[in-house]
Formats: structure tokens, C-alpha cells, sequence
């Protein structure tokens, strides 16, 4: 991992995060072809305006290789029929490695810099929402001490849950 170097996205790599981010999640497709198109759709238009999410990117030798979100405790509304619920503490989501990158511990370190930045606001726990196929992903945040948290579930459309789930910066998590 010499030369990584976690930052904040600046307004020139708009595209670069874009197409990684498509790029890696893009792997699913054949997975959820049903929920695909959409699936697409909700991560152009959050990476349209990110606000009032920091976004990260992680650099190696000029090149942006992985980027991520990171959401201050806010109001979320999951979908236009489902009413808003709290989330009272900072949220990772879209975290994504450039595919011909991965396996070199880029995603480990945007989390970490996501958990720094979450302990140095002072939040009692970090959480983020992910699926099962997304196995890589799940190993990275399980050896990172993120346990699930199934009241963080939602249903976005029927036969597809995306799971919860939460890591301990003082105030434990639900069990």
C-alpha cells in the first residue's frame, strides 16, 4: 500500500469517483437484475450531490483507486412510501475500490479514516448498509469490529433487504 494517501474529493475528481464507484458496484448487476437500474440510479444521483456527506478518496501515485462517503447523524428518508427515520450517528455508504485494485487494503483504509473522523466528532458508533453478495465488503467491515444490526434493515423493494449494520466508538451497539 506505499503512496496511499486518504483525502477529501476535491470538485476535479467528480468523474474519477463517479466511474470507480460504478465500476465496483457495477459487479452486482447480474446479481439483482431486477433492482439494478435503480440501484444505478440512487448512486448517480447521491453522487450528484453528496452534501452533507464528506467524501473521501484514496490516492496512490496520482490516481484515485477507492473512494467513500461519510454522512454526519442525520434524517433519512429510505424511500419516497417510507417515512424518515433518525439515524443519530455518522453513516459510511458507498465505499468502493477500483476493481484492479482491490486485495491491496484500500477499502480498509477509507473505513478507517471514516471510523478516525467519526471518533474525532465525538460519535458513540458508525454504522453503514450493505448486502450479503457483497462478501468482501462484509469481511473487511467484520474484521473492523462491525457486528449487524438487523433493526437497520430496510426493504427497498419486496424480496430485497439491505442489512444493517454498526461498530462501537463508546456507545454499544444494538443487539
Amino acid at each position: 500500500m506505499t503512496g496511499l494517501r486518504i483525502r477529501d474529493a476535491r470538485p476535479a475528481d467528480r468523474d474519477a469517483v463517479r466511474d470507480i464507484t460504478l465500476a465496483a458496484y457495477g459487479e452486482y448487476a447480474a446479481q439483482m437484475p431486477a433492482h439494478w437500474d435503480g440501484y444505478r440510479q440512487n448512486i448517480l444521483a447521491t453522487l450528484a450531490d453528496a452534501s452533507p456527506a464528506e467524501q473521501l478518496v484514496a490516492e496512490q501515485q496520482g490516481v484515485i483507486v477507492g473512494t467513500v462517503l461519510l454522512y454526519p447523524p442525520r434524517r433519512v428518508r429510505i424511500s419516497p412510501d417510507e417515512a424518515a427515520i433518525e439515524v443519530p450517528w455518522p453513516e459510511v455508504r458507498l465505499l468502493a475500490v477500483l476493481p484492479d485494485a482491490r486485495g491491496r487494503g484500500i477499502g480498509t483504509a477509507l473505513m478507517r479514516e471514516c471510523v478516525r473522523r467519526a471518533r474525532r466528532a465525538g460519535a458513540g458508533r458508525l454504522s453503514l448498509h450493505t448486502t450479503p453478495m457483497m462478501r468482501a465488503a462484509v469481511r473487511v467491515y467484520a474484521r473492523m469490529g462491525f457486528v449487524r444490526a438487523p433493526e437497520l434493515d430496510f426493504h427497498p423493494a419486496p424480496g430485497l433487504t439491505i442489512e444493517g449494520y454498526c461498530v462501537d466508538l463508546g456507545a454499544p451497539c444494538p443487539s
